[in-house]
């Protein structure tokens, strides 16, 4: 087993109680808890000594009364599709794997939301909810991300720039705290100045504050119009030129996604697809039938301004699950495209309004490093991805990507941007937050030390807690 810093004989003494609660829901197997450290990304993987499949609440409640009593760590896990080591374990202690917490509680569609368990994903929440004509629109690519990791994480993704971010999708939250109380953070009223807002405190909070266990959610009709297109361009500054034209028009755009010129190549090797090797935006209107058709329209002529090569676009629904399955395989095309290489998948945001100066000069670093990393980005919200692929064991290599990073982060800073625009800073980014909010650092420290302050909850992710 790995020793802990809290004492491996306490560590033990804790599996074996929630053992003894939870009987053949635990399991300290090797691969099973390989299986529960960071699995896609670069960072080394770092295993619990054991993980647990709670059903309830009150489960959740009474390990976690048995770890604080034996300073034991805990990290809850969702389906592992973190990229930045937030379900590692780097002092040993309990896994938590909320899978079977995946019940739906509760549509109500009159007030557009629903009440479900935080091991729900969003495809199971969204195959629920296709007869009833609604929609959940957080959508981060992984379809098998559940909604408590969602929500943990402030994920977002392709549909943000028109329906938000788990933030904004999120009406309360029900989370276990490290003394083993649990709060609820509200009703359903969709909206409330009653006391301090501790659902977003808890929604980003990465685990470190609270282990969220049910959530109520925000839902939407499904639009009764939905045409997407794929627009090659003969810039990179041309497309990311077009997004911003096209957000400051007000057009019904719920996606606009920009995929460069490798990206491209790799997405065609592995979706087998045929798109031209350009820099590239994927668009999605959505609307009425006129208010998309005028939007489509006014697009070509914005687009066609910049650059634009041509149009193809796909009304039907296969067309559509196609084209976007493809941007959401973008991190797995990568892998095929450079087979035996090590990814380091990594995001910025900055103003909308210096998107294309920010990917442009982005771009020419990657030149000057001599370093191949495709760039995919959802560029309806300043944020974008880049995806250095290299050999780990050519020391030399490595520093490049190393000093890239740190250079696309600063970037970033200096545009007024941020480090992370979805993926959280987990283990990989503490170095750079500091630097992006100063004081507020030490703000968000006395925060885990009054809420968890025998620091059990996933230590060692988003800062180092001192003293």
């Amino acid at each position: 087993m790995t020793t802990s810093k809290t004492g491996e004989s306490n560590v033990e003494t804790a599996i074996a109680a929630v053992r003894e609660l939870m009987p053949g829901r635990v399991e300290t197997g090797l691969a099973q808890r390989r299986q529960h450290a960071n699995t896609v990304s670069f960072i080394a993987s770092e295993p619990p000594d054991a993980v647990a499949w709670p059903q309830t609440t009150e489960e959740v409640v009474q390990i976690v009364r048995i770890a604080a009593r034996y300073l034991c760590p805990v990290i809850a896990f969702g389906a592992g599709t973190s990229l930045e080591g937030h379900v590692n374990a780097p002092n040993g202690g309990l896994s938590l794997d909320m899978s079977r917490m995946n019940r739906i509680l509760a549509v109500n569609a009159p007030d557009l939301d629903c009440v479900v368990e935080a091991g729900v994903t969003r495809r199971q929440l969204n195959e629920h909810l296709r007869d009833c004509g609604l929609f959940f629109a957080v959508d981060p690519g992984a379809e098998e991300a559940t909604l408590g990791g969602m929500a943990a994480t402030r994920a977002s993704g392709t549909n943000t720039v028109r329906y938000g971010t788990m933030r904004d999708n999120v009406v309360n939250l029900t989370a276990v705290m490290a003394d083993g109380s649990v709060v609820r953070t509200g009703g359903r009223a969709r909206k409330s100045a009653a006391g301090f807002d501790l659902a977003r405190l808890l929604i980003g909070s990465e685990g470190t504050l609270g282990i969220i266990t049910q959530l109520t959610l925000r839902l939407h009709p499904v639009p009764a119009s939905i045409v997407a297109a794929v627009c090659p361009f003969a810039s990179i500054e041309g497309a990311c030129n077009s997004a911003i034209a096209a957000i400051e028009a007000g057009l019904g755009l719920a996606r606009i996604e920009l995929l460069d010129a490798a990206q491209i190549g790799a997405v065609n090797i592995h979706s087998k697809l045929a798109l031209d090797e350009a820099p590239t935006l994927f668009v999605e209107f959505h609307g009425t039938p006129a208010a998309t058709r005028e939007a489509v329209e006014a697009f070509g002529d914005l687009a066609r301004a910049h650059g634009a090569l041509r149009f193809d676009w796909a009304e039907g629904h296969e067309e559509r699950r196609r084209l976007w399955k493809a941007r959401h395989d973008a991190y797995w095309a990568v892998r095929t495209a450079w087979p035996g290489k090590t990814m380091l998948a990594t995001d910025v945001c900055v103003p909308i309004s210096r998107l294309a100066e920010c990917v442009r000069e982005t771009a020419d670093d990657l030149c000057r490093s001599q370093l191949i990393a495709p760039i995919v980005g959802h560029v309806g919200d300043g944020n974008f991805h880049v995806i250095p692929v290299f050999d780990a064991e050519d020391r030399e290599e490595a520093a490049r990507v190393e000093g890239f990073v740190g250079r696309l982060v600063r970037r970033a800073l200096e545009m007024d941007g941020t480090s992370t625009g979805e993926h959280g800073i987990g283990q990989g980014k503490i170095k750079y937050l500091e630097e992006e909010l100063g004081p507020g650092v030490e703000v968000m420290r006395r925060i885990k030390r009054a809420l968890d302050p025998q620091g059990i909850l996933n230590p060692g992710k988003v800062f180092i807690v001192s003293g």
